[in-house]
């Protein structure tokens, strides 16, 4: 483990940053290096997966707190599980738990059972899609690493013929009590058996693939359903797609993370549509009709006379569908009038023609204009 990186370096983040921070960095680095974005690039490759393994320790508060501890050795399921019955890390010991029964395991107290069924932790992938992908909804293979229950050993940790045994230290508990003479009399407290490091289990023959721990770090790839009318950082869960839980315990799920890609042309605004349509002076002035470009192809539009830039018109439920419910959002679209460039001089002399013949009530707002500016200059006299 030597060769690994620091996953705060991995991270860019200080071991102090907050979930927050960690998340937003993740996201951030997800995208940079996504193989989608990336394709053939092994390096970003490798950077992707690297990025993901630190995301899966950090954003877990327990594993958080064993890295911290204990660096890689406290998080890998590789490591430890030799033959004296396995790591201290390698079931996932609450050490919350422990702390509490060491300074609160006074008379007996019930303590919980080691080898009882735990979920698994959640893991997180990031898919890329397109503007109309995310409107019209689509399927998407995603890849993403997790920790699963070990083929070899069927998630026991012990070799195959083999099983695990009962620590004869703490009779399987996963702690030993011990009475200490204080000025008070007798005293009993709890702490964590070193034999089978709390797991109340000792593997004597540790599996060769998973080093006694039970569980192998793999890659996945599955298909997942992407709802019409998904919007850019949205999350999908997919249950029970996540790390594998432990002592026969369910596994976590699979959050994914949309990205959507911007879009050329439209605009999301909610669950509607905007975008910027040019047209021509002459258009403008007598009307036009005119193709309008929506997410489910093109359609007509009848531009009416005297049309003014900025003016605004609406296609009625040609927006993005709301997402799980019925019905959809509206596209606005935004008239731009593009003045003409590079005129002939028969052009030049056809437009002086023209605005020599217009008179006042062809230009209402410039009339208003220089009636208000009229005023202005006249309450100064």
């Amino acid at each position: 483990m030597a060769d690994k990186r620091d996953f705060y370096e991995v991270m860019g983040v200080p071991k102090n940053a907050t979930d927050d921070e960690i998340k937003k960095a993740y996201r951030k680095l997800a995208k940079q290096y996504h193989p989608d974005l990336n394709p053939g690039d092994k390096e970003a490759e490798a950077k992707f997966k690297e990025v993901n393994e630190a995301y899966e320790v950090l954003s877990d508060k327990d594993k958080k707190a064993r890295y911290d501890q204990f660096g890689h050795a406290g998080v890998d399921p590789n490591f430890g599980g030799g033959a004296g019955g396995g790591s201290p890390f390698s079931g996932d010991i609450d050490l919350g738990d422990i702390f509490n029964s060491f300074f609160g395991g006074f008379g007996g107290q019930r303590q919980a059972n080691p080898n009882a069924p735990r979920r698994g932790s959640d893991t997180e992938a990031v898919v890329n899609i397109s503007f109309e992908e995310a409107a019209k909804g689509c399927h998407k293979t995603v890849s993403f690493n997790k920790v699963d229950a070990c083929a070899d050993c069927g998630g026991s940790g012990a070799k195959k013929g083999t099983s695990a045994k009962t620590c004869s230290q703490c009779g399987g508990s996963g702690q030993v009590r011990i009475n200490q003479r204080t000025p008070f009399g007798m005293v009993q407290t709890a702490r964590t058996c070193d034999r089978c490091g709390g797991t109340g289990k000792v593997i004597e023959t540790p599996c060769d693939t998973c080093k006694g721990s039970g569980r192998v770090r793999r890659q996945k790839t599955i298909e997942i359903n992407i709802p019409a009318g998904i919007d850019n950082d949205q999350m999908l869960n997919v249950s029970g797609q996540g790390n594998a839980g432990s002592n026969g315990g369910p596994n976590g799920d699979l959050h994914v993370y949309v990205n959507v890609r911007p879009h050329p042309i439209f605009e999301r605004r909610g669950d509607d549509i905007w975008c910027e349509m040019p047209i021509t002076f002459t258009q403008a002035a007598l009307g036009a009709e005119v193709v309008v470009p929506t997410i489910d192809g093109k359609v007509s539009y009848q531009v009416r006379e005297g049309t003014q830039p900025g003016d605004v018109f609406k296609l009625k439920g040609k927006g993005i569908p709301h997402i799980n419910g019925r019905g959809r959002g509206d596209q606005f679209v935004r008239m731009t009038i593009e003045v003409p460039k590079n005129l002939s001089q028969k052009q030049k002399d056809i437009l002086k023609e023209f605005d020599d013949s217009a008179e006042e009530k062809n230009y209402q707002k410039r009339k208003g204009f220089f009636d208000k500016l009229k005023e202005m200059f006249d309450d100064k006299k």
